[in-house]
């Protein structure tokens, strides 16, 4: 195993860590701890699908990486105490 696979098993953690998080209620989907293990997490799996020209997998990892980054973003200017905002259904 390389250093290489560390670091995308490493990364498959954290958003593996959040998703298990949220399932298990010790983590709200709209919580900084939450978003920043997305964020890094889909970001590092987003560049190591770049450097393999793994196009659907950069798709899915790069997307992933924006939408964390924006409601991280969001969170941060909306302040950690404030109400999500309603969900359209």
């Amino acid at each position: 195993m390389t250093l290489f696979d560390l670091i995308e098993i490493g990364g498959s953690l954290l958003i593996l860590s959040a998703f298990a998080g949220t399932q298990m209620g010790r983590l709200d989907g709209h919580s900084l701890p939450y978003l920043l293990l997305n964020l890094a997490g889909s970001a590092v799996l987003a560049v190591i699908a770049l450097s393999h020209q793994s196009w659907g997998f950069l798709l899915l990892e790069g997307t992933w990486a924006v939408v964390s980054a924006i409601s991280l973003a969001t969170v941060l200017v909306r302040g950690r105490d404030a109400p999500a905002p309603p969900r359209a259904h």
